[in-house]
């Protein structure tokens, strides 16, 4: 332990010390928050699937999305489902924990998820979302540069569902040209327009205003799917900029390349129970992280 706390001492000064913190937000941070359903079999899911799990044998939410047998109906009853859990639920802790961390300081978020947790703790105009947001549709045929805020409609739909689907005509559907709407999230049509752009190009202007500052680059559950859109970019920005301090909380991808080793630190722990003692808080009540039985993030992002 006083390896970790001699860690946990460096990263918090580079924290404090930071004139800039770039986050890197992705799916082990909400893994740490206790959303699995995604790619575990629990209650959560257990409410989207329904019937439709033992019907075509799948045991987590991307198994479900992915399948090819599902009706139309009931595809739409589980985005609906899982549309209607991510309005509604809680703030994972860790959230809560690092928006206490970063009080006060100068940071934005990139983020890879699309579960909305960021928005749940901080501001809007501090947040960029590479991979898209539940929370909204665009048009499936992307006929149009536009994306819909979908709450309302979510929860209406939601009480229309009849034995696990959708009816076919309460479908939604594009105004413009009569195509399915898909959730605004990464995928072979993801919409990368105005919306997006905006969000993007926001990042890269708090990016460029600190290139040549004292920059603390804070990679939280960064998996090596999708390493393109974080991991590699954070990497690459380290390397290039002479203040800049890379730190990578993660139980399974807290990879340092050689190149950057003197300017970097990685914690291969659990991201909840990191931040608590970040936080100096008391970390008694939690189970400590399982590292053989632990949510692989490659596996989703």
């Amino acid at each position: 332990m006083s390896n970790m706390n001699e860690t946990i001492k460096i990263l918090k000064n580079k924290i404090d010390t930071a004139d800039a913190i770039i986050v890197g937000g992705a799916s082990g941070m909400s893994a740490a928050a206790g959303f699995k359903f995604y790619y575990q079999r629990d209650e959560v899911f257990e409410k989207i699937a329904g019937s439709l799990e033992n019907k075509y044998g799948f045991h987590n939410f991307f198994d479900a999305l992915y399948n090819r047998y599902t009706t139309r109906g009931e595809h739409w009853a589980i985005l609906i489902r899982a549309m209607k859990y991510i309005h509604d639920c809680y703030t994972g802790e860790p959230y809560i924990d690092l928006a206490e961390l970063l009080e006060g300081k100068n940071y934005y978020i990139a983020t890879t998820n699309q579960d909305a947790q960021f928005y749940h703790t901080f501001p809007d105009d501090k947040i960029t979302r590479i991979q898209g947001d539940w929370r909204y549709w665009q048009c499936d045929n992307t006929c149009h540069d536009e994306i819909y805020y979908n709450k309302e409609q979510v929860f209406y739909l939601y009480d229309q569902i009849i034995d696990d689907a959708l009816p076919n005509h309460l479908i939604p559907r594009c105004k413009h040209c009569g195509s399915e709407m898909s959730p605004w999230v990464r995928s072979r049509n993801f919409l990368e327009g105005a919306f997006y752009q905006k969000e993007m190009n926001r990042y890269k202007n708090f990016l460029r205003k600190h290139s040549n500052k004292q920059t603390l680059f804070l990679e939280l559950g960064v998996g090596m799917m999708t390493p393109m859109f974080i991991k590699e970019p954070f990497m690459n920005m380290v390397y290039q900029w002479p203040k800049a301090f890379y730190a990578t909380i993660n139980p399974q991808h807290a990879i340092i390349p050689h190149e950057i080793r003197n300017k970097s630190l990685a914690i291969d722990d659990d991201i909840a129970i990191t931040l608590k003692y970040l936080l100096g808080k008391s970390t008694d009540n939690m189970n400590l992280i399982d590292k053989n039985n632990v949510f692989n993030p490659s596996r989703i992002y």
